[in-house]
């Protein structure tokens, strides 16, 4: 009896969407809520990377410094969220600017992509290294303002980041405080997931809107071959624009999340590794797959913490005692883990289809 394919669908989304709904409740029963905290981030990773994707999956173009996306969008949220203008410039703002969630995560995202648009505006004929190294350059440039911008006016508070941000509100309600539902309490950990969870969701789903539209497919092109893709009547200048644009919209709207869940941000939160390591999660997971980007973007948030966890119980039980630094053996088999998998699946995890037919091509060329 063969199972129809549309309602085999639907039954996979059924129980995806109930082991997502139930995670963080499993997590934090078997593992504490430390690690759902750790789920949290995962989703903003998630965020990031599918944003990257846009942008190096897509359009095939190599970006070392989106993190500063990111900062400008915890940036943005931090000094609208927070008293810091208040208190720095009282005779402008009397109390905090306070500002509401639904209003602040847009200003973010759009103040984030306008940046983006800047850096793809003069990056707009180079390519391979030569963008890389420009890329990397504006995201340093972005951290090292954020670090020196205290002074003459104390727009970013410098080194000392910004403290005392408010959590995102529904309802009245700060998502960082317990709710009571129904003679249930929901930590906050668990409000903030839900809350992530629905805005990764939606951008997934732009994400595969995007893909399969008009303006996807002529990123892909542009990716395989810019030249013939201009001959083809592709407009690469505002294409390339767009992807920098929408790839920075979903930074800043990562970023925002960031700075509301953290309540703290400074310039060290966006520093160049930031920047490699939302890199991997995209290579590593599948350039151009959504799935895989997914999968990258959650391995690498989870991975490094449970080498962490583990690291101490591991040679306590192996040697009786602990050899090598928890930190630095995380690091070390961290490290490990991407070499293996870069040698044995240079496509990433979950490559998309076309990128897999690409690489058996070039090794039967070879």
């Amino acid at each position: 009896m063969s199972v129809d394919p549309k309602l085999k669908a639907r039954l996979g989304v059924v129980l995806i969407g109930v082991a997502l709904a139930v995670l963080p409740f499993v997590v934090g029963a078997g593992f504490g809520n430390s690690w759902v905290r750790i789920v949290d981030f995962a989703l903003l990773y998630i965020m990031l990377a599918l944003g990257l994707n846009i942008v190096v999956g897509f359009a095939g173009l190599l970006d070392l410094g989106y993190i500063a996306f990111y900062a400008v969008g915890a940036y943005l949220y931090a000094l609208l969220s927070s008293p810091h203008l208040a208190s720095a410039f009282p005779q402008v703002f009397a109390a905090a600017p306070g500002w509401p969630v639904w209003a602040v995560l847009p200003l973010g995202a759009l103040v984030a992509g306008l940046f983006g648009v800047m850096l793809g505006a003069p990056t707009l004929k180079l390519r391979g290294d030569y963008l890389a190294i420009v890329t990397l350059g504006f995201g340093e440039i972005i951290r090292i303002f954020l670090n020196n911008l205290n002074a003459p006016a104390n727009i970013t508070n410098g080194p000392q980041g910004i403290n005392n941000i408010a959590a995102a509100q529904i309802g009245g309600h700060a998502l960082n405080r317990p709710l009571e539902l129904f003679g249930f309490t929901l930590p906050g950990v668990y409000l903030q997931y839900y809350f992530f969870l629905a805005l990764t969701l939606l951008v997934v789903f732009v994400c595969v809107r995007l893909q399969d539209s008009r303006l996807g497919r002529a990123w892909v092109a542009i990716r395989e071959d810019e030249v013939a893709a201009r001959a083809c009547g592709i407009n690469t200048r505002n294409v390339k624009l767009l992807a920098f644009g929408l790839g920075a919209t979903f930074g800043g709207v990562a970023g925002g999340l960031f700075a509301g869940f953290q309540g703290f941000v400074s310039p060290e939160s966006f520093g160049l590794l930031e920047s490699i390591m939302v890199l991997c999660m995209v290579v590593l997971g599948g350039m151009g797959n959504i799935a895989g980007v997914i999968l990258g973007a959650v391995l690498l948030a989870l991975l490094p913490e449970a080498l962490r966890w583990g690291a101490v119980p591991l040679q306590q039980t192996l040697f009786g005692k602990v050899l090598i630094d928890p930190e630095s053996l995380r690091l070390l088999l961290f490290g490990i883990a991407l070499v293996l998998v870069m040698r044995w699946r240079p496509a990433g995890l979950w490559p998309s289809a076309l990128r897999k037919r690409e690489l058996a091509a070039h090794g039967e060329a070879a």
